[in-house]
């Protein structure tokens, strides 16, 4: 099983912060499943112009390849302006239209108000849906006060990171029974 964790933001520590702490929790609770996390920081992404996704190069055209490849995906993203950050949004542009077809994606937001959930089910959500994803519909939401100095500090929040990391595996471990299944009843 491959899963990928995206952090969404080029700007901001916190859904970084976030997001480094399920690699980290992948490693101690499921060493097993090959995990990447790829932070938008640290690429250099063209805009989506309309080119064929297999079109992109560098490390445009590596993140696409990753994101195909995975059988699932935890997505790291800050809400600003009570909006998805642009290069999330880009990425998304990026992709084909079923690019996303029988992969689980599940979502670990972080905000500065609580009132920017519903970001997740009037925007995320319905983009997701719309490239065929299985989306996990318990999200991690976490909100700037349980941030402090860069770091997480709201204890109940790791296990709230093992709940999503063990949902997601769950839902992708049904996931492929479910492909596996439907494959067996063709004989090519």
């Amino acid at each position: 099983m491959r899963i990928i964790g995206l952090s969404g933001s080029i700007v901001g520590k916190n859904t970084s912060t976030a997001m480094k702490q399920v690699a980290k929790a992948f490693v101690e609770y499921y060493p097993e499943i090959d995990f990447e996390l790829i932070d938008l920081a640290d690429l250099s992404i063209d805009f989506a112009d309309g080119r064929h996704f297999q079109d992109y190069y560098g490390d445009t055209g590596h993140l696409i390849e990753q994101i195909m490849l995975a059988d699932a995906l935890i997505i790291g993203t800050p809400i600003f302006q009570a909006s998805i950050p642009a290069p999330l949004k880009n990425v998304f542009d990026l992709l084909p239209e079923e690019a996303l077809q029988d992969k689980v994606v599940s979502l670990l937001i972080t905000a500065g108000s609580s009132k920017h959930f519903f970001v997740a089910e009037t925007q995320i959500k319905p983009i997701l849906s719309y490239l065929k994803a299985t989306i996990l519909q318990k999200y991690l939401f976490i909100t700037g006060q349980n941030f402090f100095n860069g770091e997480l500090v709201a204890d109940d929040l790791y296990f709230r990171i093992q709940n999503l990391i063990e949902d997601t595996v769950l839902m992708t471990e049904a996931q492929q029974s479910l492909i596996e299944a439907r494959d067996a009843k063709y004989d090519f």
